[in-house]
């Protein structure tokens, strides 16, 4: 194949920003990253022109985007989600279920297997999220509550054994039964996380140190400080703040969490434990008003305003409708932070929590060709995923 050549552009590197750097690629790896020019004859040149030369965004928690969700248990429109992400910049992703009755959670994984080979001009899939069905009744936000249950082992274990494609696993630490189910999905080569819960820290921890090293959306969904018989317990919010080998995932779309709380996430587990997530719902790339979380055909009402999907009572959100790029220029606008930090936040920090971080996350010799440009108000204008143009200035390759 012909060499790759990127010039003029500054690129976001892990010692720092390479003013009017060159990347070189050959085929799906990068080859080279230089500050200087280094003549390749046959090289195709691209000119990132001034531009910022970002790793791809990886996130680790999306649902939907472009009018469709995973839950749709369709081919095509697991196809447009990974499209409609990488406009904004996303290289990789896992795509994540909501709570269902066993055989919805296996049609999707049937549907994902059949996708990710077909999978050419969009985000790559790594592996499935399954968030839920396992959590807690009062935390549930917008999880359907007609799905909600404690684990089955014959039910974890029959998913289990359907497929090895399922990578992380979210559930509630205080449910009977999580614990043996954390230690089991472990045994496939699944990461247990925390989520929609109303764990006390002495449960939250107990998960912990029983391999549930990930917080899923820190704060939604989530116990803090409660009190009980007048006493006063921590949550997991404390539990993830306190326990500084706990990775957080947030939702950055200045929606879900305010700017102090950006902050203090922030301040106290630092950008080597946070992964900036979309949790993005159908809706991400469409225009507000109605619309549905979960299966198109019996998932939830959920109404879009202002940035955000609510349940049509307003008394939750309905995940996001975010983009990574909006994440990246939250962080930089609202949390404070400079651009190398906030870029990390979804490239570097997510690639390893997903496993993948010898391939992606940071731009080095020897690592996937997974390559973005955006101007100073992260608004992308080229996507590539392992050397191949995905997107450009409003045209798919």
């Amino acid at each position: 194949m012909q060499p790759i050549k990127i010039i003029n552009g500054k690129i976001i590197s892990p010692s720092g920003i390479l003013k009017n750097g060159m990347v070189l690629i050959n085929g799906s790896v990068i080859t080279e990253i230089s500050e200087k020019n280094i003549e390749v004859p046959d090289a195709f040149e691209i000119d990132a022109k001034g531009r910022y030369i970002s790793p791809g965004f990886i996130d680790i928690h999306v649902h939907g985007g472009g009018g469709h969700d995973f839950m749709d248990n369709s081919v095509e429109g697991c196809l447009a989600i990974a499209e409609t992400h990488a406009r904004y910049g996303t290289t990789a992703m896992w795509p994540t279920t909501l709570t269902s009755h066993t055989e919805g959670i296996l049609k999707t994984i049937d549907t994902y297997e059949a996708a990710k080979d077909k999978n050419v001009n969009g985000a790559q899939f790594l592996g499935l999220h399954l968030e839920g069905p396992y959590f807690a009744m009062s935390q549930r936000g917008a999880q359907d509550p007609r799905y909600i249950r404690n684990p089955d082992p014959d039910e974890y274990k029959k998913i289990l054994a359907h497929t090895d494609s399922i990578k992380r696993w979210s559930a509630a630490p205080e449910l009977e039964g999580v614990i043996e189910f954390g230690k089991y999905i472990q045994t496939k080569g699944v990461l247990p996380a925390i989520a929609h819960t109303d764990a006390i820290y002495e449960e939250a921890y107990e998960a912990f140190k029983n391999g549930f090293t990930l917080a899923t959306h820190l704060y939604s969904g989530m116990s803090g400080v409660s009190r009980r018989n007048a006493y006063r317990y921590a949550g997991v919010v404390e539990t993830a703040f306190l326990t500084d080998d706990m990775d957080v995932e947030i939702i950055a779309d200045g929606c879900h969490l305010p700017a102090p709380l950006l902050k203090l996430i922030y301040k106290i587990k630092g950008v080597d434990r946070i992964a900036l997530i979309t949790d993005a719902m159908r809706a991400a790339g469409m225009p507000e008003g109605d619309s549905i979380l979960g299966n198109i055909h019996d998932g939830l009402k959920v109404i879009v305003e202002e940035g955000v999907a609510k349940l049509p009572d307003r008394t939750s959100f309905a995940g996001s409708v975010a983009t990574a790029d909006r994440l990246v220029r939250t962080m930089i606008n609202k949390a404070e932070l400079p651009l190398e930090i906030a870029v990390q936040m979804i490239t570097a920090t997510p690639a390893r929590i997903a496993g993948v971080s010898d391939a992606k996350g940071t731009l080095e010799k020897g690592k996937d060709a997974d390559i973005v440009f955006f101007d100073d108000d992260i608004r992308v204008s080229l996507t590539m995923i392992k050397g191949k143009i995905v997107y450009q200035d409003g045209q798919n390759s």
